[in-house]
């Protein structure tokens, strides 16, 4: 007898460091990538760590407000940068650098939502 193992998420945001709801230790898993997500100074808060849901709150405004620096970075960089002496080759690099970095910032906080909305349905559940 062959046993198939699944790997499919719940949505295709969900992180690949998470395992999948419902999966034995998966909120353990789930607090561990969103610490990851913020200062690790949070890391140590009892109400932190005793709520994953309360983390994963705290990680969706952490991640929120990099999306806003990083779109202002991006905003402000072709007419901030060239007062800073940089040359244009390394400004038009820095410009890419952040439109990626919004991008990645957008994928990491649906992947965000997608694991507080878990983690909610699963604390309702109880």
């Amino acid at each position: 007898m062959t046993m198939t193992l699944t790997t499919t998420r719940i949505s295709p945001d969900w992180p690949c460091q998470v395992k999948n709801p419902g999966s034995y230790d998966w909120e353990r898993s789930a607090a561990k990538w969103l610490r990851e997500l913020v200062p690790a100074r949070y890391a140590s808060y009892p109400a932190l760590i005793r709520h994953p849901v309360l983390l994963a709150r705290h990680a969706q405004i952490q991640v929120q407000h990099e999306i806003r620096v990083a779109r202002t970075a991006l905003q402000t960089a072709r007419a901030d940068l060239p007062a800073l002496g940089l040359p244009e080759s390394v400004i038009e690099h820095t410009i890419k650098l952040y439109a990626a970095e919004v991008g990645q910032l957008q994928h990491i906080a649906r992947s965000v939502r997608a694991v507080t909305q878990a983690l909610v349905d699963h604390t309702h559940s109880r």
